[in-house]
């Protein structure tokens, strides 16, 4: 997957509205926005007799995969509704099969077969599945909500459900994912696949307000061009960052795709493809290739497009197997969805996504106005009392410039359990690279020389004043920049470098650093 990012990419990520926090008083939703949170899902979700998980049953806590298991082992049937707040990390080494009349669980995977009437959701400090897929397999009525899944792998260690975040086949109907963050580290190369995948009869699907980012392959619909069976899926509110294609790539049904960010798409952005129809309104497209049309095949699909704007986008010329919608899209089809829904202006999208989109953002929404909302349980039926969802700070760039390591690669000497290196350049301050022990390096890295003078080191919550003293490397070189002791703000003489290290030579306690940020000025 190629990491090289030009600088023009624009990574400013927006505070968190005040008015977001939790415990304000409810907010009045547009109708349309309040019926459908009031409903459990929103798009295609709420079709089909509607997408409600767990609401009404039992809800449970779990820190462990192997207590998620047992929690859907646990009930009377595989129906019996149920809602599981997780918090904490979940990661192959606390995720066992479990056995029952009323699961089918497996180890290395969070695995939702044969079930149906369940809820996920992240609580407290948050719900991270590390490197450990979500499968889901014949099943119907699964809410997914507030969770991060990130590196899951189909190659090299360790590996779950074949590379992607989330994963859904063989008759699955009525799936909501909201405000969820699936991210890897690479492409295929690297041992990584889609981090939204549907396949083989997969219906009635939502994914909402969710970051997918870092990674080779975004998502699809249809594992072939003989796979037709599924569809009825709306992608709204998402962000769509540093992907090489497939966002999605859409083999038959019907799609409806509004409201979405879309930065930095290398290759090609939505593929419809072997007859799929897709009503693609009020997006935005920023610095990005063939960001529509269809892709790498003969068989043709079709879209309806209103609304979106194409911001430094760049078309290439059609061929036998490539048909760009752009550079002057138009539709060549027309779609009819059988819900309501209020679309933000597309020049507003960019700011209002990166505000609610993601876990740990508060459940945030837009009130349709380009404006967030926090939701509050009365409106999300599935969020009980004892749920307090809070709102991740997020990192507003030093004024200055464009925060550099937002689309770049990095690495490091070691990471602990539960960490990774591309924490450090997410934008998210809720995670964070740690070390294997008491010191060791954190590096960004890119594809091509990067004039670097000012770098932004900031310690996870709880964490601060662990770092001692560090070193800053020219890595190519092994020239030390800088040196000195705790985190902030480094300057020094601009350098041309393809990787910078941040050295970390003494520490109070394990360091954690939430985000390596670097700048030209």
């Amino acid at each position: 997957m190629r990491r090289a990012v030009a600088s023009r990419v624009h990574a400013v990520l927006a505070a968190v509205a005040a008015a977001a926090a939790v415990g304000t008083a409810a907010v009045a939703l547009p109708m349309t926005q309040a019926s459908a949170a009031a409903d459990g899902a929103t798009g295609y979700a709420s079709s089909n007799g509607g997408t409600t998980g767990g609401a009404g049953g039992q809800t449970v806590r779990a820190t462990t995969g192997t207590a998620i298991h047992a929690a859907l082992c646990g009930r009377a049937s595989s129906s019996t509704p149920i809602t599981i707040e997780v918090e904490g990390t979940i990661n192959h080494g606390n995720t066992a099969k479990v056995s029952g009349g009323s699961c089918n669980t497996a180890a290395g995977v969070i695995e939702l077969k044969q079930i149906s009437n369940v809820t996920i959701i992240g609580v407290g400090g948050g719900a991270v599945f590390d490197q450990l897929g979500i499968h889901i397999r014949e099943a119907s009525n699964i809410i997914i909500r507030n969770v991060t899944i990130r590196n899951v792998k189909k190659s090299g260690s360790p590996t779950s459900n074949g590379g992607d975040a989330i994963g859904m086949e063989s008759g699955v109907r009525n799936v909501w994912v909201d405000h969820a963050t699936l991210e890897a580290s690479g492409g295929e190369s690297e041992g990584f696949d889609g981090l939204f995948d549907m396949k083989d009869d997969t219906q009635y699907v939502t994914l909402s307000y969710s970051i997918l980012r870092n990674s080779g392959r975004g998502g699809l619909i249809g594992s072939s061009e003989s796979d037709l069976s599924n569809g009825y899926v709306t992608f709204h509110h998402n962000l769509y960052e540093n992907i090489d294609s497939r966002t999605p790539l859409l083999r038959g049904g019907v799609s409806h795709i509004y409201n979405n960010s879309y930065v930095s798409l290398h290759e090609s952005g939505i593929n419809s493809r072997a007859g799929a129809r897709a009503k693609v309104e009020n997006n935005y497209f920023k610095d990005s290739k063939d960001v529509l049309g269809t892709f790498y095949t003969s068989e043709a699909g079709y879209w309806q497009v209103a609304g979106n704007i194409f911001d430094n986008v760049t078309w290439s010329a059609p061929g036998s197997e490539n048909n760009p919608a752009g550079p002057n899209p138009q539709s060549n089809t027309s779609v009819s969805v059988p819900y309501s829904y209020t679309l933000d202006g597309a020049s507003c999208v960019p700011a209002v996504v990166r505000q609610t989109a993601g876990a740990n953002k508060g459940l945030q929404v837009s009130n349709g106005s380009c404006t967030p909302q926090t939701p509050t349980p009365t409106v999300t039926p599935t969020v009980t009392p004892t749920v307090t969802p809070t709102v991740t700070p997020t990192v507003t760039p030093t004024p200055g410039g464009t925060n550099l390591s937002i689309g770049a690669g990095s690495d490091g000497s070691s990471k602990a359990d539960g960490t990774s290196y591309g924490n450090v350049r997410d934008g998210n301050l809720s995670t964070y690279w740690s070390p294997s022990g008491s010191t060791g390096d954190i590096s960004i890295k890119w594809g091509s020389a990067t004039t670097v003078s000012r770098v932004v080191i900031r310690e996870a919550a709880g964490a601060e004043g662990r770092i001692g003293a560090w070193q800053l490397l020219n890595a190519g070189n092994g020239a030390v920049l800088k040196s000195g002791s705790g985190a902030g703000t480094i300057t020094f003489t601009p350098a041309s470098l393809s990787k910078i290290t941040f050295r970390i030579t003494g520490s109070s306690a394990a360091p954690r650093i939430a985000e390596f940020e670097t700048y030209a000025g």
